[in-house]
């Protein structure tokens, strides 16, 4: 049974985009349009070459903003305050899955890529303020991204949380081959599953899945 699988949970931790919300509302979106712009304008490149950066320091390094400070020396603030200055409104209060939050027992965190103050906005956007026992951003793990362990490593030393009594819910399969490597209960949150042996669990409906948790 889900329940028991998590008995020993007493950190939860959350990913916030694509997880905190389902992907069809396409937040990142936005996000990609303004990273694509930010690349274009200080790079001085085209929006094709623009494109080709943006995805593949996402792939070689995790996220854009890691290839852009490795290999141009990027500042993370001024980026981070500029890609996440986009609409909310496609967001929507999500009742259930604030309840499901709420029934979990002990800490319950969200830990991003992205920065603090965005997960934030995300967070009030979908009803879940004050469910959030911390709120760690990309610049809590010293901009170290997903998937790298050290990134983990740093936010989760932060936090004080024993990873062997943690869960971890990711959209993103690569990030949690490291929270498994350490010990952490996984659950990827996606509309298909991987199959990927670092995965404990997959759900396509992430209140349905924290209601099992509860077990109701």
């Amino acid at each position: 049974m889900i329940h028991s699988s998590f008995s020993h949970v007493q950190t939860w931790v959350f990913d916030l985009d694509n997880t905190l919300y389902p992907p069809e509302m396409r937040l990142f979106d936005q996000i990609e349009v303004r990273m694509t712009a930010w690349v274009m304008r200080e790079l001085g490149v085209e929006r094709d070459e623009a494109d080709r950066l943006r995805q593949h320091y996402w792939s070689l390094y995790g996220t854009t903003l890691a290839g852009l400070m490795r290999e141009h020396g990027t500042d993370p603030s001024g980026y981070l305050h500029e890609v996440h200055d986009i609409d909310f409104g496609h967001l929507v209060p999500d009742p259930d899955l604030a309840r499901g939050i709420e029934a979990l027992p002990g800490r319950r965190i969200v830990y991003t890529n992205g920065s603090r103050p965005y997960a934030e906005r995300v967070i009030a956007a979908r009803g879940l303020e004050g469910l959030f026992d911390a709120v760690y951003g990309v610049e809590h793990a010293q901009f170290h991204p997903k998937p790298e362990r050290i990134a983990f490593e740093t936010v989760f030393a932060t936090d004080g949380l024993e990873p062997d009594k943690a869960a971890m819910f990711e959209d993103d399969p690569r990030n949690l081959a490291a929270p498994h490597e350490m010990g952490l209960r996984t659950v990827h949150v996606a509309p298909e599953p991987t199959g990927a042996p670092h995965i404990h669990h997959h759900t396509d409906d992430l209140a349905a899945f924290l209601g099992e948790i509860a077990g109701r």
